[in-house]
């Protein structure tokens, strides 16, 4: 008489989501479809009642220099994502680096932390690159993206996870009117590196349902045209007039991913 074995199921880890902005709000929603239990952060009391509303448990958790809220039960969960863009344009962008370690000290040893990161750590210097490629920044923010990435993989060498996403786009963020109306917009041959938010989500949820922890992922759809025909269709669907480029190919680099398909086997489904 054979035996029937259990069947194996995936259980569920408690996910906290530090930063419930454009990505880490639908993120979350999605997670809780999924059936997840899912804690949710923001730095403003009026939207506590906004995370309540979806299901997320609401934080008030803020790292800012002078107004700091923590609550320690917060991170009491398998996975923390840490999703909190530095701010290009404030005087607090240099303390960036400085909020992330304080928020990777507050985590208990044994969570898994997943942060946030762009492919802006790369810079536009007319080359292809990967997960394996040297980072080189050229803006500031980037500077500080990846003084970040680095604290998280010194603190946390085996237990760190980064996702370097492409430019986003998707609901409140038309790439068609990025550049409507506008004439001689500078470089239109260089390759666009974008991704939209139903992909950004969708490649977060499979590193945790594949328990693909650990390691790099360039988050980048993998098809790039160019600024002139992404653009230039971007606002035609969407009815605005469409911009004009000037031919040249100046600045860029091409993003590729080597992990996604290696570790993820996650396919790109939308990109406009």
């Amino acid at each position: 008489m054979s035996v029937l074995q259990p069947t194996k199921t995936f259980k569920k880890p408690p996910i906290s989501i530090l930063g419930c902005g454009w990505f880490g709000f639908a993120f979350a929603k999605e997670l809780i479809k999924r059936g997840y239990s899912v804690k949710g952060s923001t730095t403003s009391e009026e939207k506590l009642a906004t995370l309540a509303a979806v299901g997320i448990a609401p934080f008030l958790i803020d790292f800012s220099g002078g107004s700091q809220h923590n609550n320690q039960r917060f991170f009491e969960a398998d996975v923390l994502f840490i999703c909190i863009p530095p701010k290009r344009k404030s005087l607090e962008l240099g303390d960036y680096p400085k909020k992330i370690e304080s928020i990777i000290q507050s985590t208990k040893e044994a969570v898994k932390i997943v942060l946030i990161s762009s492919t802006s750590i790369y810079g536009d210097h007319n080359i292809t690159v990967d997960e394996d490629s040297e980072p080189n920044p050229e803006t500031e923010s980037g500077k500080m993206v990846l003084e970040a990435e680095n604290i998280l993989k010194s603190l946390c060498p085996n237990k760190s996870t980064i996702i370097r996403f492409a430019g986003l786009i998707g609901p409140e963020r038309n790439p068609g009117r990025f550049f409507a109306g506008k004439t001689d917009v500078p470089n239109g041959l260089a390759p666009v590196n974008m991704i939209h938010q139903n992909d950004a989500i969708g490649v977060a949820c499979a590193i945790i349902e594949k328990d693909a922890f650990g390691k790099i992922y360039n988050a980048c759809a993998p098809n790039h045209p160019t600024k002139i025909d992404f653009y230039r269709d971007a606002a035609l669907k969407s009815g605005l007039q469409p911009p004009t480029f000037i031919l040249e190919k100046i600045a860029f680099k091409i993003v590729e991913s080597k992990n996604v398909p290696n570790y993820l086997n996650y396919n790109f489904t939308t990109l406009l």
